[in-house]
C-alpha cells in the first residue's frame, strides 16, 4: 500500500490556496485508499531550523560525537518519513519568484549526503547518485501573477517548479507532476477559472495514481 507524505509550506494558515489543494488531493486519495498511510508534515506552521556551519560539520562527519547527533536528529526524522513515503504531495505558495523559507530549509535537512544521495569522483562529472528510487512527487503551487511557460508572459521567472524538481530527484523521485493555480492577485474570473482547474485537475490526477497503484500492485502479485 502506497505510503503518502504530505508536506505544506504556505505561511497561511487559512485562506491558503495550496492547502486547499492539498486539502483535495489527500481527501480523494484517502476515499479511495482509507487504510493507505500518510504523515503531514507542515513546515508553513512549523519551519525546519536553517542549516549552520555546525550541521554541516555533523553532516559529513566520519565519527559523530553527542552535540553533532543531536544536530542532525531533525534531519534524520525528516529523512526517514521521506523513505518510508511513495508519493510525495508538497504544497508550496511561490514567494517573490522562489520557495517559501521554510520549504527550503526542508530541503536543506533532506538532501544529505550519504542519507539521501551518494557521492564519488569514481562517477565523473556526475559524482552525485540519490540513495532511494522510484519516489512520485505531486507539487501543487499557487502563482500570484499568470503565464510562466514557455513563450508566455512570465516566462524564466518560475524559480519554484524548476527548484523542487532538481532538488527532488536526490530524494529518489522519478515522476514529477505539477498542478498550480495562477492570477491570485488579479482575484477575477481568469483567477476563479485557473482554480476551478486545478481542483479538477488534482482529480484526475488522484484518478491516474490509483490506476497506476492498482495496476503495480497485480504486476507485484503476478511476479510472485
Amino acid at each position: 500500500m502506497t505510503q503518502l507524505l504530505r508536506i505544506d509550506a504556505s505561511a497561511r494558515t487559512s485562506r491558503s490556496l495550496t492547502r486547499s489543494l492539498a486539502d483535495k488531493f489527500t481527501d480523494n486519495w484517502m476515499s479511495r485508499r482509507p487504510h493507505a498511510g500518510i504523515v503531514q508534515r507542515d513546515v508553513g506552521r512549523n519551519p525546519p531550523p536553517i542549516i549552520s556551519e555546525d550541521w554541516i560539520a555533523a553532516a559529513f562527519a566520519k565519527t559523530r560525537s553527542t552535540e553533532q547527533e543531536r544536530l542532525l536528529a531533525l534531519s534524520d526524522k525528516l529523512i526517514a518519513e521521506v523513505n518510508e513515503a511513495q508519493l510525495i504531495v508538497l504544497a508550496a505558495p511561490m514567494y517573490n519568484y522562489g520557495m517559501p523559507a521554510a520549504l527550503k530549509a526542508w530541503f536543506d535537512q533532506v538532501v544529505r549526503i550519504d542519507k539521501t544521495f551518494t557521492f564519488d569522483l569514481a562517477r565523473g562529472d556526475t559524482p552525485l547518485k540519490p540513495v532511494f528510487s522510484g519516489k512520485i512527487l505531486v507539487l501543487l503551487t499557487s502563482w500570484g501573477e499568470f503565464g510562466f511557460g514557455p513563450g508566455e508572459h512570465n516566462e524564466g521567472r518560475d524559480n519554484l517548479t524548476p527548484h523542487v524538481r532538481t532538488a527532488s530527484q536526490y530524494l529518489g523521485v522519478e515522476e514529477f507532476h505539477h498542478i498550480g493555480i495562477e492570477y491570485q492577485e488579479f482575484g477575477d474570473g481568469r483567477f476563479e477559472a485557473s482554480r476551478k482547474r486545478a481542483s479538477a485537475a488534482v482529480e484526475l490526477l488522484v484518478e491516474r495514481l490509483i490506476g497506476k497503484d492498482e495496476e503495480d500492485a497485480e504486476k507485484s502479485k503476478a511476479a510472485a
